[in-house]
């Protein structure tokens, strides 16, 4: 049985219980409602007593012990069960309303390589990542992950890099070039040597990062524990005073009276509508972004995400799409972007290119045939893919080379500067050069293209009070600035791997004013989102590991639905703050009748009970937010 489902039973049976406890004859109440007092509140009672040991006296569990034992010292025995029970039910209803677990980043272990296979005297040996030492040499098969950072002395192949940079284009893996642990070989033999050992590569820095990052984060305490610990001690201080003072200083002043005073002081003083509505307002808040598409895993990230002031977002799959799409086919010497439908030359170029690239898995590739909407069943001749420059291939008898114009120029096509620039429409675009029998055709650009809205949610953004937009990127600075440009954002910076993100995030905390909160998708933003004021994960295309560590996720990868989110959370806070209000001052109006005597123990009880249900009945319109 879960947990949750447990203690709903009980608080029901001792609610039942307590119902019951009024039919019973005086005397047998008076033993019926005691006990139920003692059963309800020995978790409150125990941890009272643990923290009194520990110096902790003045906290709500205090307060709800002492406010409760004086209310059973007078006679009040069913208000004492029955505000122990209200107290319990508040707890409840709290500890379903605020989730602070970071424990289980299950998906983030992906990155971490089970083994490496090491040549030791003449033999391939599998080890355990720990295990390898720097200089060993190892071999990575084709969809293997690389256990350490190395270096490649044999071999080619692509690289995918997605899980610590967050960019979808693979890189080349060439002989003297230098990988990163925990990406993945694509489809060549490599063989390499280990430059550091497991402890110091890239997968096992990220891992460490979000570890540090949960561990340091502050959590937001609940509202009663901080309000508890100002307020019990005034509270139990003046009921200590008034049962002191009056008789030393009042003539005819008798102590039992004025006993009697503080102990119903104590018992108007018991937060019962604090304890009770706020975590529902909580909860109504927490429903009503639900409704909207957005999961917020705990109260105390509603209170975080209406304080920020500073938003952070990584590039690819949070403000783009994170995927390449053709954005337009240039033929030779084209001055400007011609349509892929119109132009019958760009849709020449545009097939030569997809089908010389039909025989490769990388990302462009793909792109170009999904572009071209065909499957080409009459595959080329030849297909040799040269890792990091571009593939060359054999159609109707023609040799086509697609690939970056390097490359090209390397095969003898004569390609022109001046042709190859990105142009002033497509700044940060790739582009796929084709050339037919030696003769360059034109080229494709290739990009990722910015989500739907972006710009329009930036300027809502700043319309909610947001002072700064940030992009911080795995994509280079140029791409980077091009759309941070593009969006109005305040600053971008690019080239960021996860520790570098995280530096970059911890640099703008400390310069920021008011909460920061930080936007992202991939595995690569677990650093970051753990160690940002507020983490927020695409849902849609989000990787579990930045779903895990986010405090708040965007279920359908709307980023339009950031604006509602910070409005529903502002309007939750000022529901949360009507009922704090509006229970003290009545609480305080009620209290200073009880100590002139014009209040007693009913007075108090109608009070502690009437406040509770008014503040509850506000808290529910928090679950129309939204």
């Amino acid at each position: 049985m879960k947990p949750e489902l447990r203690k709903i039973i009980i608080l029901s049976a001792q609610f039942a219980v307590y119902g019951a406890g009024f039919f019973l004859e005086d005397a047998l109440a008076r033993w019926f409602f005691a006990a139920l007092w003692l059963l309800a509140g020995f978790p409150v009672l125990r941890r009272s007593l643990r923290n009194v040991l520990r110096g902790n006296i003045f906290d709500e569990n205090f307060l709800m012990s002492s406010a409760t034992a004086c209310a059973l010292a007078i006679g009040a025995f069913s208000e004492a069960a029955g505000v122990m029970l209200f107290y319990r039910f508040g707890e409840f209803l709290e500890d379903l309303a605020v989730s602070r677990s970071r424990k289980s980043i299950k998906a983030l272990l992906e990155i971490r390589p089970d083994f490496a296979e090491v040549r030791r005297g003449g033999e391939l040996v599998r080890l355990a990542p720990e295990e390898v030492r720097p200089g060993d040499i190892f071999v990575v098969r084709p969809g293997e992950r690389i256990a350490l950072d190395a270096v490649v002395i044999e071999g080619r192949s692509w690289v995918d890099t997605s899980a610590l940079t967050g960019e979808p284009v693979p890189r080349p893996a060439l002989p003297g070039g230098e990988l990163m642990g925990g990406s993945i070989n694509a489809n060549g033999m490599l063989t390499l040597r280990a430059l550091r050992t497991y402890s110091d590569s890239s997968a096992a820095r990220i891992l460490r990062l979000v570890e540090e990052a949960s561990g340091r984060k502050s959590k937001t305490e609940r509202f009663i524990t901080r309000f508890a610990r100002y307020y019990t001690p005034a509270v139990m201080g003046a009921a200590v005073l008034i049962a002191a003072l009056p008789p030393l200083f009042l003539p005819d002043a008798e102590f039992r009276v004025w006993l009697y005073r503080a102990l119903v002081l104590l018992v108007m003083s018991c937060p019962c509508a604090l304890v009770v509505s706020i975590p529902l307002g909580y909860f109504g808040g927490l429903g009503g972004a639900a409704r909207k598409g957005v999961l917020v895993k705990g109260s105390n990230f509603i209170d975080v995400l209406a304080k920020v002031r500073t938003m952070v977002f990584d590039k690819t799959g949070t403000l783009t799409r994170g995927r390449f799409s053709v954005l337009a086919v240039l033929p030779r010497a084209a001055d400007a972007g011609a349509s892929v439908s119109e132009d019958k030359e760009a849709k020449r170029i545009l097939n030569l290119a997809a089908r010389a690239e039909s025989g490769s898995n990388h990302p462009i590739a793909q792109s170009l045939r999904s572009a071209a909407c065909a499957s080409f069943a009459d595959t080329p001749d030849s297909f040799e893919e040269i890792p990091g420059f571009g593939v060359r291939a054999l159609i109707g008898g023609s040799k086509v080379l697609a690939g970056s114009a390097k490359f090209l120029q390397n095969e003898g096509v004569e390609v022109t500067g001046e042709e190859v620039c990105p142009p002033r429409e497509f700044p940060a675009s790739l582009s796929v050069c084709v050339a037919e029998s030696g003769r360059y055709r034109g080229r494709v650009l290739i990009g990722d293209t910015t989500r739907p809205g972006a710009a329009e949610v930036m300027q809502s953004l700043r319309r909610k009070g947001m002072r700064r937009l940030i992009l911080l990127s795995g994509d280079t600075q140029k791409r980077a600035e091009e759309l941070g440009r593009t969006l109005c954002m305040d600053e971008a910076r690019g080239g960021l791997l996860p520790q570098d993100k995280f530096a970059a995030l911890e640099e703008i905390k400390q310069n920021a004013a008011g909460k920061v909160a930080y936007v992202g998708d991939g595995i690569n933003d677990t650093p970051v989102l753990a160690g940002a004021d507020v983490g927020i994960a695409m849902g849609g295309s989000g990787q579990d590991a930045a779903l895990e560590s986010a405090d708040i996720v965007l279920l359908d990868d709307d980023l339009g639905k950031l604006v509602p989110a910070i409005g529903i959370a502002e309007k939750t806070r000022g529901i949360v703050r009507q009922n704090i209000v509006f229970s003290l001052a009545v609480k305080l109006l009620f209290m200073t009748g009880g100590v002139a005597g014009i209040a007693g123990l009913w007075e108090a009880v109608f009070a502690d009970v009437g406040v509770m249900v008014l503040a509850v009945l506000n808290s529910l319109r928090a679950r129309r937010i939204g």
